[in-house]
């Protein structure tokens, strides 16, 4: 499933609307043809889509464009009480690298529109790249900066000593307020670069966190996977197939066999699916990902066995597939659940 479909907490809608309001906008200004009305917005259970809060920020960038650095500004203010489970088993994790794992695994429960992926971090050189290539081009700076924003305050409430980083990049012009990047986090970052990239200090990685927690941290993770797994209720004929795809349990199906259950030919699902806005390949990953999570946790398969029930070739396909999902490998994962 697309980060985009996947429902989230009103609550940075709220943050939002509070720096805009600060700013002089008011509220009908923010909301204007976000779905989302004013008594939603006060409730704390209101669930929204990420089309909708990015048509809410959509409405606050134009209504003030003259502010440099407000994305940034936005970003800071995203504590990570305001995630609730999420933020709790960040903080409850036994390393800074392990709660970093576990942002990334459940990232869809945050606000973040970019698209946090973990690289090299068994090398000198661990680093965090914000993916930011599925967000409108006109947002993409305001977006990528607010979850820049949002990922130093996690760091620095996870670790109190301080932002290690290393070095700092990203893809857009060198902007006005530059200098607030090196008070916040002590770097001069590097713009117009080919990626939006966070270099971290690997001596970091292996820090215990102040609240670590170890029953805590299991007792969250458990609560973020059944928490996504609600917000990733599909309806509709997707709903139906990929219903189909999960009780298949000794293989995965392929699209004449589901369309021949659900009655429609081959091409007719495809067609339905994309108007539904997705694809019969797409859920067929999207299953993938859930199998893999079941099986490495509660199965000693080992990693081939995995990939072969999975319906891949081989063992380096499914590993890649992973850590495009994860953004850790799934031995990583699985090592992760029996620490």
């Amino acid at each position: 499933m697309s980060f985009w479909d996947v429902r989230r907490s009103i609550v940075s809608a709220q943050l939002l609307t509070h720096l805009a309001a600060e700013h002089g906008i008011d509220l009908d200004t923010c909301l204007q043809g976000t779905g989302v009305g004013h008594a939603a917005l006060a409730d704390p259970e209101t669930e929204i889509s990420a089309a909708q809060e990015l048509h809410l920020i959509g409405n606050v960038m134009r209504a003030l464009p003259q502010i440099s650095g407000l994305g940034l500004e936005a970003g800071l203010r995203y504590h990570l009480s305001a995630y609730g489970i999420w933020g709790f088993a960040m903080v409850s994790s036994p390393t800074f690298r392990s709660g970093c794992e576990v942002a990334v695994r459940y990232l869809d429960l945050s606000y973040a529109f970019a698209r946090f992926v973990l690289e090299d971090l068994d090398s000198a050189a661990p680093r965090v790249t914000l993916d930011d290539r599925a967000i409108p081009a006109e947002l993409r700076q305001f977006l990528v900066e607010r979850d820049f924003g949002a990922f130093v305050n996690a760091v620095q409430e996870m670790l109190p000593s301080g932002v290690p980083l290393r070095g700092l990049q990203f893809r857009f012009p060198r902007p006005l307020h530059a200098k607030r990047y090196v008070e916040l986090c002590g770097v001069e970052p590097q713009f117009d670069a080919p990626t939006n990239t966070i270099f971290l200090d690997p001596a970091i990685l292996s820090a215990a966190l102040p609240q670590a927690n170890q029953i805590m941290a299991r007792l969250c993770e458990d609560q973020c996977r059944r928490l996504l797994t609600k917000r990733q209720v599909r309806t509709g004929l997707a709903g139906k197939v990929r219903d189909r795809l999960l009780h298949a349990p000794n293989r995965l199906l392929d699209i004449d066999t589901v369309a021949g259950e659900l009655c429609v030919s081959p091409r007719t699902l495809r067609r339905k699916l994309e108007e539904e806005g997705t694809s019969f390949r797409f859920l067929a990953d999207e299953v993938r990902q859930t199998l893999a999570d079941e099986l490495l946790l509660t199965t000693n398969m080992k990693l081939d066995e995995v990939a072969t029930r999975l319906g891949y070739a081989e063992p380096a396909s499914f590993i890649h597939a992973y850590k495009r999902w994860k953004g850790i490998s799934p031995t990583e994962f699985r090592a992760s659940r029996t620490q």
